[in-house]
């Protein structure tokens, strides 16, 4: 059967979808500033005035959790509670360019991003903790490992910091490279592409009305120009990463040396030097696929069974790279059981 609606009728739909996503902001803005009251802190360092989030008691086993590209210390919303619950303080950061931390008017790169944490800690003297990372945040993690491996308790690598970021492009032949590669020369609009009268409007275009609640997290995701529209922070991302196009990809994987430090850093990282002599617990987390974004099972296999004693390799089968957006109490189980063979005297409250 089709339906119709007349002039009117969808008028009064709009204006009835408006209302409800207008207290759904007010909601989320408020959740979100006694949110950030509670949770969020910024500290001065010597590249930054970073941003980031912590959960529970500050004399616990320390976790120190780094996001992915794209994302920002909220990615941990969901799971935090549960990490504090079994005996764990969690600090989530917000890295150049994501949340509300901003990209430095100097070149960075993720050894920088490894300096900051380090400031942190020593600005809260916690000794050790715990690095943790998704992704890019994983390849930041081992780095804080390579530079103050005194300072780590434990690794946790999510899809990333584990092989090579450039391994799996190198091994493709001219033509699929080239086909990847196009995969960047973006035809469609992205939303940080599109700037907004209002926060409002911004926010409702990244609501997922999929999903329940007021998603008051979205509002990490936003901010105002000088020009007083409202847009996604991460206009600015793709060329920070140099992935902004084909040519800067390339660049970025066939000729690292030509493109500026923050993307050179992530390409020209060598794990397996890194991990040469591994000292600490590393929990290895390998998400699996048919279309496998980062196919690295060989290389982790091989990780895996130089420092068997210290590695303790899990992969999730049927998850292409979010480990814990798709599996989220899987991951968080798996966190608390490393993290507790390490500290048992932390309080576990999982379900074994």
């Amino acid at each position: 059967m089709t339906t119709h609606f007349s002039l009117p009728a969808m008028a009064q739909l709009k204006t009835a979808d408006d209302a409800e996503m207008k207290k759904r902001y007010l909601s989320a803005k408020n959740q979100f500033l006694t949110f950030e009251r509670e949770h969020g802190n910024f500290i001065q360092t010597n590249n930054v005035n970073m941003h980031y989030l912590s959960w529970g008691d500050r004399e616990k086993p320390c976790l120190i959790w780094v996001h992915g590209s794209m994302n920002n210390g909220y990615e941990l919303l969901n799971i935090a509670d549960s990490l504090v619950k079994a005996g764990f303080y969690v600090i989530a950061i917000d890295y150049y360019g994501h949340g509300q931390t901003a990209i430095p008017k100097h070149e960075v790169s993720l050894y920088h991003v490894a300096d900051d944490i380090r400031f942190l800690l020593d600005k809260l003297n916690i000794p050790k903790a715990f690095i943790g990372g998704f992704s890019r945040g994983g390849y930041i993690a081992t780095a804080f490992y390579d530079a103050y491996p005194e300072k780590v308790e434990g690794l946790i690598l999510e899809d990333g910091g584990s092989v090579p970021f450039s391994n799996y492009y190198h091994k493709l032949g001219t033509e699929a490279l080239m086909q990847k590669a196009a995969e960047f020369d973006l035809t469609e609009k992205m939303p940080w592409d599109t700037t907004y009268t209002s926060e409002f409007d911004a926010y409702k275009a990244l609501y997922e009305p999929d999903e329940n609640g007021n998603q008051f997290a979205i509002l990490a995701l936003l901010r105002m120009d000088s020009a007083k529209k409202w847009s996604v922070i991460y206009d600015k991302m793709m060329p920070l990463f140099k992935m902004a196009s084909s040519k800067q990809f390339l660049d970025l994987i066939l000729r690292p040396f030509s493109v500026p430090l923050f993307a050179r850093s992530i390409v020209t990282m060598d794990p397996g030097a890194i991990f040469r002599n591994l000292n600490v617990p590393l929990l290895l987390l390998d998400p699996v696929s048919e279309n496998d974004p980062m196919p690295f099972e060989k290389e982790n296999q091989a990780l895996h069974q130089k420092h068997s004693r210290l590695i303790e390799y899990i992969i999730y089968q049927n998850t292409t790279h979010n480990i814990h957006y798709q599996h989220p109490e899987r991951f968080t189980k798996d966190l608390i059981r490393f993290m507790k063979r390490i500290h048992p005297s932390s309080v576990l409250q999982v379900q074994q």
